[in-house]
C-alpha cells in the first residue's frame, strides 16, 4: 500500500476533491463564520486565510501533527489556536463555540455520529454549524456505484467514505438544518455530490 498511499491517493484526492472548483464552496461557508470558530479537521490550514473579521478567534482541530505543522505556517489576520485531537473527543468546554466549520471532513471521521454529538456539545445554544461535504447521492444509479466503490475507496483515500448521508447525520445529531444546497460539482458523480448548508442546535 505504500506506493498507493504516497503517489496514487494524493492524486485521486486532488482530482476528486482538492481543485479550484472547491474554492467557491469553501469561501461561501467560511465567510459566514462569526465569533469563536471551531474548524474541525483544519488540516493544512487552507481555510485559515479566508476567514473574515466576523470571526474573532479560530480554534483549529486536527489529529495529524504533520498537517498541524503546515497549518501553523499560515498567517491569517485572526488569532488562531491549533489543537491536536480527535473530533470524537473535542478538548473544549461545553457551549464554548459560536461557529463550527467543516469542509470535506465528515467523510473521513471514523465515528462520525460521535463527532457530531461532540460538535453539538461544544456549540452554544444560539451557535451555528456551517458545512460543505460530499456524500450520498439521491440518484439510485450513483448510489449503487458509491456503495460498490466505497470499500476500496476508503482504503485508497485515507478512510474517506463516498456514501455518508450528510444531512441525515447532521439532523440525527440534534441539529436543525436551516439551509441546504445540494448538487454535483464537475467530476466523477460518485465522488462529487455536494451538501452545502448551515444548521443550529435543535
Amino acid at each position: 500500500m505504500g506506493f498507493y498511499q504516497d503517489r496514487i491517493v494524493p492524486h485521486l484526492v486532488n482530482l476528486a476533491m482538492r481543485n479550484r472548483q472547491l474554492d467557491p464552496y469553501r469561501e461561501r461557508i467560511v465567510a459566514h463564520a462569526t465569533g469563536r470558530v471551531l474548524d474541525v479537521g483544519v488540516g493544512s490550514g487552507v481555510n485559515l486565510p479566508i476567514y473574515t473579521d466576523r470571526a474573532k478567534e479560530i480554534v483549529g482541530l486536527e489529529p495529524h501533527p504533520k498537517l498541524l505543522n503546515m497549518a501553523a505556517e499560515k498567517k491569517p489576520r485572526i488569532p488562531v489556536k491549533l489543537l491536536e485531537g480527535s473530533a470524537e473527543s473535542i478538548p473544549l468546554e461545553d457551549s464554548s463555540i459560536d461557529t463550527i466549520v467543516t469542509t470535506w471532513t465528515l467523510c473521513t471521521i471514523p465515528d462520525v455520529e460521535k463527532a457530531l454529538a461532540e460538535m453539538r456539545r461544544v456549540l452554544k445554544r444560539d451557535g451555528q454549524f456551517l458545512f460543505v461535504e460530499h456524500g450520498l447521492s439521491p440518484d439510485e444509479r450513483v448510489r449503487r456505484w458509491q456503495n460498490r466503490l466505497n470499500p476500496v475507496w476508503k482504503k485508497l483515500a485515507g478512510g474517506c467514505h463516498l456514501n455518508r448521508p450528510i444531512a441525515e447525520l447532521v439532523r440525527g445529531a440534534g441539529f436543525r438544518v436551516s439551509q441546504l444546497d445540494t448538487g454535483y460539482m464537475p467530476g466523477p458523480k460518485p465522488m462529487t455530490f455536494m451538501y452545502e448548508g448551515s444548521a443550529r442546535p435543535a
